[in-house]
């Protein structure tokens, strides 16, 4: 039985779940942060939706049925917030605006927790360009450094879907990279 099976054994066990739970905090909680961070974008807001997710997961892992790994089942749980925090915070866009991608830079660069340097700046407002579907795939391939099939089981989304749709956003990144070069001084 590997650590991910006993874990789920101890959270599923009355007596154990406490105990268990500080111990998935440890393994999961920052990796959970950055990945909802990338989608709601501030600190706050990523604070708030991590802990709605640690929430369901405490009070849903009787659910889970262990289709698929716990990680895989969390970061399905901490995506689907995200996206209820985000609809729930704005109106509903057909497409993406030239005013939500400003939102969002101007959002990650007067967030006090933003480091980023000139290339990891441009990265994101490249990023930002991208159609909804391409930045999250982009985002947890790239960054999160998610398999397409646990991507897959997050978004409920085919492969080759995401696979599509991640390579298309390579393609436009690297494009807009070779445009427009860094400035140097």
């Amino acid at each position: 039985m590997n650590r991910e099976s006993k874990l789920v054994k101890k959270l599923k066990n009355p007596k154990l779940k406490n105990e268990a739970f500080r111990e998935l905090l440890d393994l999961y909680q920052e990796r959970l942060y950055w990945h909802i961070r990338k989608i709601v974008i501030t600190h706050e807001n990523a604070n708030d939706v991590l802990q709605n997710t640690f929430l369901k997961v405490f009070k849903g892992i009787n659910n889970f049925k262990e289709q698929s790994s716990l990680h895989t089942w969390m970061y399905r749980i901490a995506y689907n917030e995200s996206i209820r925090f985000i609809e729930k915070s704005k109106p509903k866009f057909a497409f993406k605006t030239d005013e939500e991608s400003n939102n969002y830079l101007n959002s990650l660069t007067q967030d006090i927790y933003f480091n980023g340097d000139e290339v990891n700046l441009r990265l994101h407002t490249i990023i930002s360009k991208l159609s909804n579907k391409q930045q999250r795939v982009f985002q947890m391939k790239y960054f999160d450094d998610l398999s397409f099939r646990e991507i897959s089981e997050i978004l409920t989304i085919s492969e080759n879907t995401l696979k599509s749709a991640y390579y298309t956003a390579v393609k436009i990144i690297e494009k807009e990279i070779i445009a427009y070069p860094l400035q140097t001084n």
